[in-house]
């Protein structure tokens, strides 16, 4: 099973450490957190890490090596091989119980109760699997039939894990090794959907049951995406260990480091895109350790494997939903400042007081804690630290904070599509050459939104932001054939716009204007537009009127130079 064979395929979704080590995947080994785990451990442990960072794949690792019957062979070669005693002394050596709440979800608590019970009814199932019942007295025989009964009742759901650790130890004469994967996604969900309060009653009194004064229980292990308050959940448990983003201990078991990213891209002969991985997928810092996403790793180098040419891409989203980064912008001069926003986008840091023990139903009661809900869920990361509590954030990578331009923007067109009377205006000056008129209501909309500022980009992709906004405007007026960055002549002009009813052609090209350089960022515009022939088009298809714009930008600040050419050949 070493990695050295040629050819292993990439765990595109899986979160089966069996099955990785097995079907020929390739494995990036974290196996060395078992023995960290056995040195440091707790009664309680819990992981925090946000979505995508390889918690459920780790918790399988974790049933793989402690349960009894495991296949031993899964570990040749790897890391936690080579602490023979340890391997002696706990590999195969356990019972264990393992479940996740990562699907536990539903519009009413009803139904999400509902799947909390499957779980069970699963894991019971899977271990009666394992349990000769002649050898099962009738009380536990009893005690597993009801859990496996889709009309569980309350007494038996709260008191789920527990029972399953009793019949377990029962059996084997041996304490049992709880692991709880996801636990905090049934809260999530609930939190949306309006019966918090019901399902943190279940999941605290079946945790109380199973975590706190279990004499069947030798140690448990949680994971989740956030640390929530003791008070909401882990209620009464003897100082359960926290392991979360800021902890040194563990850092590196969650995510890939940049030695795991090289090897792997060496491995599948990707070494050139290096640095394409890295600006968009590295960047996250977990205690002492700085990470790459896992997932996003993975699958931009599967896609790389059919094609060596493919840029990166946003693999985030796809993932989970990004409410909280819209949550975040809504509350622009509502306790936020846009230039705490700019920064963060520009690649600066803001440095912001974080609280980790949240609970779910306060996530937005304040700007406070949506800042520390964006650090504990990776859309910000951790680099250095402030005073006290406070911890100097900044984005990321390119994938993050592609994801904050794209909210952004989507919020201008909201605002630009409720105010017609400015965009009609903006449109009836475009249309007639009214470049004053332009400069002043185009300075207007960006004086309104949030400025992108690509501090840390080459000068082309600077422009993109402008670019953005006058597509924004211009995707509300009816009536015009708006092109982006399409062929024209000899090259690609920025915008290209059709007003077929009155032959009017526009043709936009937009300039960064380094330093506040706008009148040679229009020249070059107006310069651009001559020498790469972008009219050409317009005049085959017979227009009687071409408006050039060239746009120097800066910040927040534009300057339009104008040039309007009557031909002679109409339609």
């Amino acid at each position: 099973m070493a990695d050295s064979e040629m050819g292993r395929k990439l765990p595109v979704g899986i979160e089966s450490f069996e099955k990785i080590r097995t079907e020929g995947f390739y494995y990036v080994d974290k196996t060395a957190m078992i023995g960290d785990l056995l040195r440091h451990w707790g009664e309680v442990n819990l992981f925090t890490r946000p979505r995508r960072f390889g918690k459920s794949l780790n918790m399988s690792m974790l049933k793989a090596f402690f349960e009894i019957g495991c296949d031993k062979m899964l570990f040749d070669g790897l890391a936690i091989s080579r602490e023979r005693e340890l391997c002696q002394d706990y590999m195969g050596r356990f019972p264990v119980v393992s479940v996740s709440l990562k699907g536990v979800e539903g519009d009413s608590y009803e139904v999400a109760r509902g799947m909390v019970v499957r779980v069970i009814n699963k894991e019971a199932k899977r271990l009666k699997s394992f349990l000769d019942s002649g050898r099962l007295s009738s009380e536990d025989q009893k005690m597993l039939s009801s859990l496996m009964e889709s009309s569980m009742d309350d007494v038996t759901l709260n008191y789920s894990l527990y029972e399953l650790s009793e019949l377990l130890r029962n059996y084997h004469g041996l304490k049992t090794i709880i692991l709880i994967d996801e636990y905090d996604i049934p809260l999530a969900k609930a939190n949306d959907k309006g019966y918090y309060k019901q399902m943190v009653t279940l999941i605290r009194s079946m945790f109380h049951q199973a975590l706190k004064t279990n004499d069947n229980l030798h140690f448990a292990v949680l994971t989740g995406c956030l640390r929530v308050a003791k008070e909401s959940i882990f209620t009464g448990l003897n100082n359960p260990k926290i392991f979360s983003v800021t902890t040194v201990r563990f850092d590196e078991y969650f995510g890939f480091t940049d030695e795991e990213v090289q090897k792997m891209l060496r491995y599948y002969g990707l070494e050139s895109r290096y640095g394409a991985v890295k600006d968009w997928y590295d960047g996250y810092r977990f205690g002492n350790v700085d990470v790459y996403c896992p997932w996003d790793v993975i699958n931009y180098c599967d896609e790389l494997l059919s094609d060596r040419e493919m840029e990166p891409k946003d693999y985030w989203s796809n993932t989970s939903g990004n409410q909280i980064v819209r949550r975040f912008l809504e509350r622009v001069d509502r306790g936020l400042a846009k230039g705490e926003i700019e920064a963060l986008i520009a690649g600066e840091m803001v440095t912001k007081e974080i609280h980790e023990d949240l609970t779910y139903d306060n996530l937005y009661d304040s700007t406070e804690n949506i800042w520390s809900v964006l650090f504990t869920t990776g859309y910000l990361t951790m680099r250095g630290r402030g005073p006290g509590k406070k911890i100097c954030l900044s984005v990321p990578n390119m994938e993050i904070r592609n994801i904050f331009t794209e909210q952004i923007m989507a919020m201008f067109r909201e605002e630009t599509e409720k105010d017609g009377r400015q965009l009609e205006d903006f449109c009836n000056a475009l249309r007639t050459g009214d470049g004053e008129e332009v400069e002043r209501l185009f300075n207007a909309y960006l004086g309104k939104t949030i400025s992108i500022r690509d501090t840390f980009v080459r000068k082309p992709l600077k422009e993109n932001f402008y670019h953005g906004i006058l597509l924004g405007i211009l995707g509300f007026k009816g009536g015009w054939y708006v092109k982006s960055n399409e062929e024209s002549g000899d090259g690609y002009s920025d915008i290209l716009i059709k007003i077929e009813e009155e032959d009017v052609g526009i043709i936009i090209e937009v300039k960064y204007a380094e330093k506040g350089s706008f009148d040679l960022a229009c020249r070059e515009a107006m310069e651009q537009i001559e020498t790469d022939k972008y009219g050409d088009e317009l005049k085959e298809d017979g227009y009687r009127t071409i408006v050039k714009y060239g746009i120097g930008c800066f910040k927040k600040r534009c300057r339009v130079a104008v040039e309007k050419e009557e031909c002679e050949q109409g339609n």
